[in-house]
Protein backbone atom coordinates (compact mmCIF):
# COMPACT_ATOMS: atom_id res chain seq x y z
CA UNK A 1 0.00 0.00 0.00
CA UNK A 2 1.27 3.45 -0.88
CA UNK A 3 2.33 5.79 1.91
CA UNK A 4 0.16 8.42 0.19
CA UNK A 5 -3.42 7.82 1.24
CA UNK A 6 -6.53 9.98 0.99
CA UNK A 7 -9.20 9.10 3.53
CA UNK A 8 -12.86 9.13 2.56
CA UNK A 9 -14.40 12.54 3.23
CA UNK A 10 -17.74 13.06 4.95
CA UNK A 11 -19.30 9.61 4.47
CA UNK A 12 -23.00 9.84 3.60
CA UNK A 13 -25.54 7.31 2.36
CA UNK A 14 -26.29 8.42 -1.21
CA UNK A 15 -27.97 5.48 -2.95
CA UNK A 16 -30.47 7.73 -4.66
CA UNK A 17 -30.45 11.46 -5.35
CA UNK A 18 -33.84 12.84 -6.37
CA UNK A 19 -33.87 15.94 -8.58
CA UNK A 20 -36.68 18.43 -7.91
CA UNK A 21 -37.15 21.59 -10.01
CA UNK A 22 -37.21 24.75 -7.92
CA UNK A 23 -39.98 26.10 -10.12
CA UNK A 24 -42.32 23.29 -9.02
CA UNK A 25 -42.97 23.93 -5.31
CA UNK A 26 -45.94 21.54 -5.35
CA UNK A 27 -43.40 18.72 -5.73
CA UNK A 28 -41.31 19.55 -2.65
CA UNK A 29 -43.38 17.78 -0.01
CA UNK A 30 -43.86 14.71 -2.22
CA UNK A 31 -40.10 14.54 -2.68
CA UNK A 32 -39.61 14.81 1.08
CA UNK A 33 -41.56 11.57 1.54
CA UNK A 34 -40.10 9.74 -1.47
CA UNK A 35 -37.53 7.65 0.42
CA UNK A 36 -34.56 9.22 -1.37
CA UNK A 37 -31.34 9.51 0.64
CA UNK A 38 -30.44 12.81 -1.05
CA UNK A 39 -32.65 15.44 -2.63
CA UNK A 40 -31.31 18.27 -4.71
CA UNK A 41 -33.57 21.23 -5.28
CA UNK A 42 -32.67 22.46 -8.73
CA UNK A 43 -31.99 26.02 -9.84
CA UNK A 44 -30.21 25.09 -13.04
CA UNK A 45 -31.30 23.06 -16.09
CA UNK A 46 -34.78 22.14 -14.85
CA UNK A 47 -35.72 25.82 -14.43
CA UNK A 48 -36.50 28.15 -17.35
CA UNK A 49 -34.61 31.48 -17.39
CA UNK A 50 -37.75 33.50 -16.65
CA UNK A 51 -38.41 31.36 -13.56
CA UNK A 52 -34.92 31.47 -12.02
CA UNK A 53 -35.53 34.20 -9.43
CA UNK A 54 -38.85 32.80 -8.25
CA UNK A 55 -37.38 29.30 -8.11
CA UNK A 56 -34.67 30.55 -5.76
CA UNK A 57 -37.32 32.05 -3.48
CA UNK A 58 -39.33 28.82 -3.63
CA UNK A 59 -36.31 26.75 -2.63
CA UNK A 60 -35.31 29.00 0.25
CA UNK A 61 -38.84 28.86 1.62
CA UNK A 62 -38.99 25.07 1.26
CA UNK A 63 -35.63 24.59 2.97
CA UNK A 64 -36.82 26.60 5.96
CA UNK A 65 -40.41 25.38 6.14
CA UNK A 66 -40.04 21.61 5.65
CA UNK A 67 -38.45 19.20 8.11
CA UNK A 68 -35.95 17.46 5.86
CA UNK A 69 -33.87 15.90 8.64
CA UNK A 70 -36.75 14.04 10.26
CA UNK A 71 -37.35 12.30 6.94
CA UNK A 72 -33.72 11.18 6.72
CA UNK A 73 -32.98 13.46 3.77
CA UNK A 74 -29.58 14.95 3.02
CA UNK A 75 -30.45 18.26 1.38
CA UNK A 76 -28.57 19.70 -1.57
CA UNK A 77 -29.19 22.57 -3.99
CA UNK A 78 -27.92 22.64 -7.55
CA UNK A 79 -26.90 26.22 -8.21
CA UNK A 80 -26.65 27.83 -11.63
CA UNK A 81 -23.41 27.67 -13.56
CA UNK A 82 -20.48 29.97 -12.91
CA UNK A 83 -20.94 31.42 -16.41
CA UNK A 84 -24.43 32.73 -15.64
CA UNK A 85 -25.77 35.90 -14.03
CA UNK A 86 -27.60 33.85 -11.38
CA UNK A 87 -24.84 31.91 -9.64
CA UNK A 88 -23.54 34.58 -7.22
CA UNK A 89 -26.95 35.45 -5.81
CA UNK A 90 -27.83 31.73 -5.68
CA UNK A 91 -24.97 31.10 -3.27
CA UNK A 92 -25.36 34.35 -1.29
CA UNK A 93 -29.14 34.13 -0.84
CA UNK A 94 -29.14 30.42 -0.07
CA UNK A 95 -26.46 30.69 2.62
CA UNK A 96 -27.70 33.94 4.15
CA UNK A 97 -31.33 32.85 4.30
CA UNK A 98 -31.16 29.05 4.70
CA UNK A 99 -27.53 28.03 5.14
CA UNK A 100 -28.12 26.38 8.51
CA UNK A 101 -30.25 23.67 6.86
CA UNK A 102 -28.25 23.02 3.66
CA UNK A 103 -25.93 20.02 3.53
CA UNK A 104 -24.28 20.51 0.14
CA UNK A 105 -24.25 22.69 -2.95
CA UNK A 106 -24.04 20.92 -6.32
CA UNK A 107 -21.99 22.83 -8.89
CA UNK A 108 -22.90 22.14 -12.53
CA UNK A 109 -20.52 21.83 -15.48
CA UNK A 110 -17.31 21.94 -13.48
CA UNK A 111 -14.45 22.13 -15.96
CA UNK A 112 -11.43 22.93 -13.78
CA UNK A 113 -10.75 22.85 -10.04
CA UNK A 114 -10.86 26.65 -9.90
CA UNK A 115 -14.63 26.43 -10.53
CA UNK A 116 -14.95 24.53 -7.25
CA UNK A 117 -12.56 26.90 -5.49
CA UNK A 118 -14.69 29.92 -6.39
CA UNK A 119 -17.75 28.46 -4.67
CA UNK A 120 -15.67 27.31 -1.69
CA UNK A 121 -14.24 30.81 -1.25
CA UNK A 122 -17.74 32.27 -1.22
CA UNK A 123 -18.91 29.67 1.30
CA UNK A 124 -15.95 30.37 3.58
CA UNK A 125 -16.82 34.06 3.77
CA UNK A 126 -20.59 33.60 4.00
CA UNK A 127 -20.37 31.01 6.78
CA UNK A 128 -18.18 33.34 8.82
CA UNK A 129 -20.51 36.24 8.12
CA UNK A 130 -23.57 34.24 9.19
CA UNK A 131 -21.86 32.51 12.11
CA UNK A 132 -22.95 29.12 10.80
CA UNK A 133 -21.94 26.11 12.84
CA UNK A 134 -22.57 23.58 10.06
CA UNK A 135 -20.07 23.31 7.22
CA UNK A 136 -21.74 23.17 3.82
CA UNK A 137 -20.18 20.58 1.53
CA UNK A 138 -19.63 20.88 -2.20
CA UNK A 139 -20.33 18.37 -4.96
CA UNK A 140 -19.30 18.75 -8.60
CA UNK A 141 -20.98 17.65 -11.79
CA UNK A 142 -18.57 16.23 -14.35
CA UNK A 143 -20.60 16.75 -17.51
CA UNK A 144 -18.31 18.30 -20.09
CA UNK A 145 -15.30 17.15 -22.06
CA UNK A 146 -13.21 19.73 -20.18
CA UNK A 147 -14.40 18.42 -16.81
CA UNK A 148 -13.59 14.83 -17.72
CA UNK A 149 -10.18 15.85 -19.11
CA UNK A 150 -9.44 17.44 -15.70
CA UNK A 151 -11.32 15.03 -13.43
CA UNK A 152 -8.23 13.71 -11.62
CA UNK A 153 -6.96 17.25 -10.96
CA UNK A 154 -10.40 18.33 -9.70
CA UNK A 155 -10.57 15.35 -7.34
CA UNK A 156 -6.99 15.70 -6.09
CA UNK A 157 -7.17 19.43 -5.36
CA UNK A 158 -10.64 19.05 -3.90
CA UNK A 159 -9.28 16.98 -1.03
CA UNK A 160 -8.02 20.18 0.63
CA UNK A 161 -11.45 21.81 0.71
CA UNK A 162 -15.16 21.04 0.84
CA UNK A 163 -15.47 18.71 -2.16
CA UNK A 164 -17.28 15.49 -1.19
CA UNK A 165 -18.53 13.88 -4.39
CA UNK A 166 -18.40 13.89 -8.17
CA UNK A 167 -21.50 13.21 -10.27
CA UNK A 168 -21.56 12.03 -13.88
CA UNK A 169 -23.93 14.24 -15.89
CA UNK A 170 -24.52 12.05 -18.91
CA UNK A 171 -26.78 14.38 -20.94
CA UNK A 172 -24.51 17.42 -21.06
CA UNK A 173 -21.49 15.12 -21.34
CA UNK A 174 -23.01 13.60 -24.49
CA UNK A 175 -23.73 17.07 -25.87
CA UNK A 176 -20.23 18.30 -25.02
CA UNK A 177 -18.69 15.35 -26.87
CA UNK A 178 -21.21 15.61 -29.72
CA UNK A 179 -22.13 11.99 -29.11
CA UNK A 180 -24.72 10.56 -31.51
CA UNK A 181 -27.54 10.14 -29.03
CA UNK A 182 -30.59 11.95 -27.70
CA UNK A 183 -31.40 9.29 -25.09
CA UNK A 184 -30.36 10.48 -21.63
CA UNK A 185 -28.34 7.72 -20.01
CA UNK A 186 -29.48 5.00 -22.37
CA UNK A 187 -27.34 2.96 -24.71
CA UNK A 188 -26.73 3.60 -28.39
CA UNK A 189 -27.34 0.36 -30.31
CA UNK A 190 -24.63 1.36 -32.80
CA UNK A 191 -21.99 1.18 -30.05
CA UNK A 192 -20.66 -2.29 -29.17
CA UNK A 193 -21.31 -2.14 -25.42
CA UNK A 194 -21.82 0.72 -22.99
CA UNK A 195 -20.57 4.01 -24.40
CA UNK A 196 -20.60 5.59 -20.90
CA UNK A 197 -18.39 2.91 -19.33
CA UNK A 198 -15.05 4.64 -19.84
CA UNK A 199 -16.26 8.01 -18.54
CA UNK A 200 -17.95 6.63 -15.43
CA UNK A 201 -14.97 4.39 -14.71
CA UNK A 202 -12.51 7.29 -15.03
CA UNK A 203 -14.57 9.49 -12.72
CA UNK A 204 -15.00 6.67 -10.21
CA UNK A 205 -11.27 5.94 -10.11
CA UNK A 206 -10.56 9.64 -9.50
CA UNK A 207 -13.08 9.65 -6.65
CA UNK A 208 -11.75 6.50 -5.00
CA UNK A 209 -8.15 7.65 -5.32
CA UNK A 210 -8.89 10.90 -3.48
CA UNK A 211 -11.61 9.95 -1.01
CA UNK A 212 -14.71 11.26 -2.81
CA UNK A 213 -18.11 9.66 -3.47
CA UNK A 214 -18.83 8.77 -7.14
CA UNK A 215 -22.49 9.20 -8.13
CA UNK A 216 -24.06 8.28 -11.46
CA UNK A 217 -26.43 10.77 -13.06
CA UNK A 218 -29.86 10.57 -14.67
CA UNK A 219 -31.68 8.03 -16.81
CA UNK A 220 -34.20 9.91 -18.89
CA UNK A 221 -36.85 7.33 -19.78
CA UNK A 222 -39.12 7.15 -16.73
CA UNK A 223 -41.26 4.58 -18.56
CA UNK A 224 -38.35 2.11 -18.67
CA UNK A 225 -37.67 0.85 -15.13
CA UNK A 226 -35.65 -2.10 -16.37
CA UNK A 227 -33.43 0.21 -18.40
CA UNK A 228 -32.91 2.35 -15.31
CA UNK A 229 -31.95 -0.67 -13.21
CA UNK A 230 -29.54 -1.94 -15.86
CA UNK A 231 -27.83 1.46 -15.97
CA UNK A 232 -27.70 1.55 -12.15
CA UNK A 233 -26.23 -1.96 -11.98
CA UNK A 234 -23.52 -1.04 -14.47
CA UNK A 235 -22.63 2.04 -12.40
CA UNK A 236 -22.65 0.00 -9.18
CA UNK A 237 -20.40 -2.62 -10.76
CA UNK A 238 -17.87 0.14 -11.49
CA UNK A 239 -17.95 1.42 -7.90
CA UNK A 240 -20.55 4.20 -7.91
CA UNK A 241 -22.41 4.65 -4.62
CA UNK A 242 -25.70 5.84 -6.06
CA UNK A 243 -27.65 7.28 -8.96
CA UNK A 244 -29.98 10.17 -9.67
CA UNK A 245 -33.73 9.84 -9.91
CA UNK A 246 -35.58 12.34 -12.06
CA UNK A 247 -38.97 10.93 -11.01
CA UNK A 248 -40.14 9.52 -7.65
CA UNK A 249 -40.78 6.13 -9.31
CA UNK A 250 -37.02 5.76 -9.84
CA UNK A 251 -36.18 6.19 -6.14
CA UNK A 252 -37.14 2.66 -5.13
CA UNK A 253 -35.23 1.27 -8.12
CA UNK A 254 -32.02 3.06 -7.16
CA UNK A 255 -32.36 2.09 -3.50
CA UNK A 256 -32.84 -1.53 -4.54
CA UNK A 257 -29.73 -1.63 -6.74
CA UNK A 258 -27.41 0.23 -4.37
CA UNK A 259 -28.48 -1.63 -1.21
CA UNK A 260 -26.44 -4.83 -0.81
CA UNK A 261 -28.80 -7.85 -0.80
CA UNK A 262 -29.01 -9.99 2.31
CA UNK A 263 -27.16 -12.91 0.67
CA UNK A 264 -24.28 -10.63 -0.31
CA UNK A 265 -24.04 -9.21 3.22
CA UNK A 266 -24.12 -12.71 4.70
CA UNK A 267 -21.33 -13.88 2.43
CA UNK A 268 -19.24 -10.82 3.26
CA UNK A 269 -19.63 -11.51 6.98
CA UNK A 270 -18.63 -15.15 6.46
CA UNK A 271 -15.52 -14.00 4.58
CA UNK A 272 -14.56 -11.73 7.48
CA UNK A 273 -15.14 -14.53 10.00
CA UNK A 274 -13.11 -17.00 7.93
CA UNK A 275 -10.22 -14.54 7.58
CA UNK A 276 -10.27 -13.80 11.30
CA UNK A 277 -10.05 -17.52 12.02
CA UNK A 278 -7.22 -17.91 9.49
CA UNK A 279 -5.29 -15.04 11.09
CA UNK A 280 -5.63 -16.70 14.50
CA UNK A 281 -3.96 -19.76 12.98
CA UNK A 282 -1.17 -17.69 11.47
CA UNK A 283 -2.51 -17.98 7.91
CA UNK A 284 -2.91 -15.20 5.38
CA UNK A 285 -5.52 -16.99 3.27
CA UNK A 286 -8.42 -19.36 3.74
CA UNK A 287 -10.95 -21.43 1.83
CA UNK A 288 -14.66 -20.60 1.83
CA UNK A 289 -17.29 -22.45 -0.19
CA UNK A 290 -14.50 -24.14 -2.14
CA UNK A 291 -12.83 -20.86 -3.15
CA UNK A 292 -9.64 -19.18 -2.01
CA UNK A 293 -10.03 -15.93 -0.07
CA UNK A 294 -7.27 -13.61 1.09
CA UNK A 295 -6.63 -10.05 2.27
CA UNK A 296 -8.13 -8.57 -0.91
CA UNK A 297 -11.30 -10.61 -0.31
CA UNK A 298 -11.39 -9.22 3.21
CA UNK A 299 -11.16 -5.63 1.98
CA UNK A 300 -14.01 -6.18 -0.51
CA UNK A 301 -16.13 -7.83 2.17
CA UNK A 302 -15.46 -4.95 4.56
CA UNK A 303 -16.78 -2.49 1.96
CA UNK A 304 -20.06 -4.39 1.73
CA UNK A 305 -20.51 -4.74 5.49
CA UNK A 306 -19.73 -1.06 6.14
CA UNK A 307 -22.17 0.01 3.44
CA UNK A 308 -24.89 -2.20 4.90
CA UNK A 309 -24.23 -0.84 8.39
CA UNK A 310 -24.43 2.76 7.17
CA UNK A 311 -27.74 2.11 5.42
CA UNK A 312 -29.12 0.33 8.50
CA UNK A 313 -28.03 3.21 10.74
CA UNK A 314 -29.73 5.73 8.48
CA UNK A 315 -32.98 3.76 8.57
CA UNK A 316 -33.24 3.88 12.37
Amino acid sequence: MSHTLYESKTPRVQRCELAVPGSRPEMFEKALKSGADFIFLDLEDAVAPDDKLQARKNIIQAINDLDWKSHGVTLSVRINGLDTQYMVRDVVDLVEQAGHKIDTLLIPKVGVYEDVYMVEAMLNQLEMQQGLKNRIGVEALIETALGMANVEDIARKGTAGRLEALHFGVADYAASNRARTTNIGGLNPDYPGDQWHAAISRMTVACRAFGLRPIDGPFGDIQDPEGFKLAARRAAALGCEGKWAIHPSQVVLANEVFTPPAAEIDKAKRILAAMKEAAAQGKGAAALDGKLIDAASERMANNIVKMAEAIAAKSK
